[in-house]
């Protein structure tokens, strides 16, 4: 519940807009979570959701009328938002799986004909304003995306993050710069476009070998980029990239301009030219600014699809990554253990929990900050799926349960995503079944093999068959895709029930993608037991190419969770086979505790 301050002053920032929205004969103003780059995780200065309304939940929508307000989320954030909006008059609008766009159903069918709705176009995505436009425009309600209404009311917002932009390097940068452009290039010809303007972050900082610390745990930058046949553009604040970076950049035919001139460039085109654009990553307001004599391409950026097909020793500095992030994790199990055993200890709470396993991480060779904030939650704090413990909400680790923690390190050479499930006390039998049944699903993915050109989507009812033969469901996708010391969640894969299995989603050899199923009983417990894997060609037998998975996340599972009757023989082989090679990869990474913890929790069942 938030505190009678926090209530009241959200109260007047509503009240605020509701004024500026009459000065500008506004009935309806959108607030999406995205910033001019339609990032997942924002700078301050583009949460103006979460100012307006409380809700700190990374994907939500919040809309606003005289009358009425409210959040539209999914089942990850239901818990959450219930709590962060309670006491206000911001209402959650629950949003089921797959149906993430309900709040343009909404104004259509609750605005009269003749109303107005306005949204910030520097924020909204090309493809939703166009499926905004029509929603609104068939029932004869007007579109405005000219208004930056919370520039009028947000006395003291933030302004742009002044991080230093940084290369990333031999050895960990593979290809240079220089190959980059090239290959980019030689996608917009066979697209037949010369010119391609790019405002993903980690697209941007994927192509220039760049790197900055702009977004929360997403190693990026604010920029956007236009990429020509003779030379490139990378639009980005001033003082951000030194003298010497500049000149760099500059031999490899790299300018760099300001960040506010990114609109004004795309104005400028000259009329031959045609622009290769992804309705996807570009926003209404970039869109807009292109003259009507440009001929504009649509298609996936080309760095979207390259980045998420690792090389062969990118995938080598990855398996280095895991070994030493599974070092990390030994050590910080090692200390958990203890401390739970130890009776005369202060009590531990799930803060203490993000505290000590960063700070294992950051002894680690090249790690550079978290991948998201970590996860922990004990019993019902568990169940809320993306649940964030504070020093006043968070629950003392005590009694019998289950902690769940998903956390995650970003190093120069990869990204980490890993969920483990312990026990605290002794487990009972129910919380062991719905752990068994986890278990089960993930290795269910774990050794699927399937024809190349599968689509991302189509692989979900695997990890989910033995948690749908109990009855049971979740609320999330099994998978996401991951970066190469980039963001967490990256695509174009991803393995999700509610995702379109459109071609670009096919899984590709290359891919790292999460391995994720849970089980999560609202005000009891949760469970979710995440690997990352690699896709890796595995067969040929005459019948096309096979794909499968290699299993690169190295943690022990722990196997005092497990009810043994509901495992096969195959999949309790599978668990021990995992288990001598996380053991094997990481003994000479570990001693003392953290060795004998290593060899405790990776003995056979």
């Amino acid at each position: 519940m938030p505190a009678p301050d926090s209530t009241r002053v959200r109260a007047e920032r509503l009240e605020k807009l509701r004024a500026a929205m009459a000065r500008h004969q506004v009935d309806a103003f959108i607030v999406p979570s995205a910033d001019p780059h339609l990032s997942e995780y924002l700078p301050g200065r583009w949460k103006g959701r979460e100012w307006l309304s409380g809700f700190t939940g990374s994907v939500g929508t919040f809309i606003a009328t005289q009358d009425f307000a409210g959040v539209w989320t999914d089942g990850r954030y239901y818990t959450q938002a219930e709590n962060e909006l309670a006491g206000t008059d911001v209402r959650l609008m629950k949003i089921p799986s797959g149906a993430s766009l309900l709040h343009i159903d909404w104004l259509a069918d609750t605005l009269d004909a003749g109303r107005t709705v306005a949204v910030d176009a520097r924020v909204l995505g090309l493809a939703v304003a166009r499926l905004l436009g029509d929603a609104l425009a068939a029932r004869g309600i007007q579109l405005r995306t000219d208004l930056d209404l919370l520039d009028e009311i947000w006395d003291d917002r933030p302004g742009l993050p002044p991080e230093p932009v940084y290369e990333h390097v031999a050895p960990f940068a593979v290809l240079d710069r220089a190959d980059k452009l090239h290959a980019t290039r030689n996608a917009m010809a066979k697209l037949g476009a010369e010119r391609h303007f790019i405002s993903t972050l980690d697209d941007i900082a994927y192509l220039f070998n760049l790197r900055g610390a702009d977004v929360s745990f997403n190693p990026v930058f604010l920029a956007h980029a236009l990429v020509e046949a003779m030379g490139a553009t990378l639009f980005v604040a001033d003082g951000k990239i030194d003298a010497s970076l500049r000149a760099r950049l500059e031999q490899d035919g790299v300018r760099v301009a300001p960040y506010e001139g990114a609109q004004q460039a795309l104005a400028a085109l000259p009329p031959d030219s045609t622009l290769l654009v992804d309705s996807r990553r570009i926003t209404a307001g970039m869109r807009a600014a292109v003259p009507a004599h440009v001929r504009v391409v649509e298609a996936i950026n080309p760095t979207t699809l390259a980045k998420s097909r690792k090389l062969d020793t990118e995938m080598d500095h990855v398996r280095d990554t895991m070994e030493q992030d599974g070092a990390a994790l030994c050590e910080f199990f090692a200390w958990l253990e203890q401390t739970l055993a130890d009776t005369t200890r202060t009590p531990l709470n799930e803060v203490h929990i993000d505290d000590r396993i960063t700070a294992a991480r950051a002894r680690r060779p090249h790690f550079v900050s978290p991948s998201f904030g970590t996860i922990a939650g004990f019993n019902a704090n568990g169940a809320i799926m993306h649940y964030r413990a504070s020093e006043e909400n968070c629950a003392v680790i005590e009694g019998d349960g289950l902690l769940l923690i998903d956390s995650g390190g970003q190093y120069l050479g990869g990204t980490t995503d890993i969920t483990r499930v312990v026990p605290v006390g002794t487990p009972s039998s129910a919380q062991k079944r719905d752990f068994t049944l986890v278990l089960k699903g993930m290795i269910a993915l774990s050794v699927a093999r399937f024809p190349r050109g599968t689509k991302g989507p189509m692989l979900d009812a695997l990890a989910r068959a033995p948690i749908w033969a109990a009855g049971i469901d979740y609320g999330h996708g099994t998978g996401h895709g991951v970066g190469y010391f980039l963001n967490v969640h990256e695509g174009p894969q991803v393995i999700s029930p509610s995702a379109p299995p459109e071609p670009h989603t096919a899984m590709e050899p290359g891919m790292i993608t999460s391995n994720e199923p849970g089980i999560y009983r609202p005000g009891q417990w949760g469970i979710r037991i995440e690997n990352l894997v690699l896709t890796r060609s595995v067969a040929d037998e005459g019948f096309g190419e096979f794909l499968g998975f290699e299993t690169l996340t190295l943690c022990p599972i722990d196997t005092r969770c497990i009810d043994l009757s509901l495992m096969r023989g195959d999949e309790v082989a599978w668990l021990n086979d995992y288990h001598r090679s996380v053991r094997a990869r990481l003994l000479p990474h570990v001693t003392g505790a953290a060795r004998d913890w290593l060899e405790l929790r990776t003995k056979e069942i």
